[in-house]
């Protein structure tokens, strides 16, 4: 069985716990259950950013909310299963950052938290520590309303990217 024929057979709250794993937006997650089954890899790709776009600031910020912060090791650790090992490749560059880069990364992020009420939210896989501490800073520059934009098409990157992972995995049936 393909791993899509396997996401569109899962039972309900199975298919939202998977889902969860990509997005941590409830209401991302609902609809892209709902408009089960996919035909293909394509039309649940198309799905999955469409929905995404069709959502409003409170769904952004709660899918959001669901990732550690960039280069934080304990919020990190404080995933479990899957979505740890996903967020630890993720970050990897970030874990390998030197203490001074690490530690104005941790500045960086506390004051885009201050400046913008959510965390940072950058798709770091395959980004050194450096790279997504630049992009901190050059965002930091960003009006709120700019700012939402550009982490929410982040959040679209990470999804599609996780959501290949889920695809990706062996099938246990």
């Amino acid at each position: 069985m393909s791993r899509l024929a396997w996401l569109n057979a899962l039972p309900l709250e199975a298919a939202r716990s998977e889902l969860r794993k990509c997005c941590g937006s409830r209401r991302w997650v609902e609809q892209l259950v709902d408009a089960r089954p996919f035909g293909g890899e394509d039309a649940l790709f198309g799905a999955a950013d469409a929905i995404w776009a069709a959502l409003g600031r409170e769904d952004w910020l709660e899918a959001f909310a669901a990732h550690p912060r960039i280069g934080n090791k304990r919020d990190v650790d404080a995933k479990s299963g899957t979505e740890r090992a996903w967020s630890e490749g993720e970050q990897a560059g970030a874990a390998r950052a030197a203490d001074a880069t690490a530690e104005a990364l941790q500045r960086a992020n506390a004051d885009y938290e201050a400046l913008f009420g959510h965390i940072y939210i950058v798709c770091a896989t395959g980004k050194s520590a450096e790279e997504m501490l630049a992009l901190a800073r050059a965002r930091l520059a960003n009006d709120p309303e700019t700012e939402l934009r550009v982490a929410a098409e982040e959040q679209r990157r990470i999804t599609r990217i996780r959501l290949r992972k889920l695809l990706d995995q062996e099938t246990s049936s």
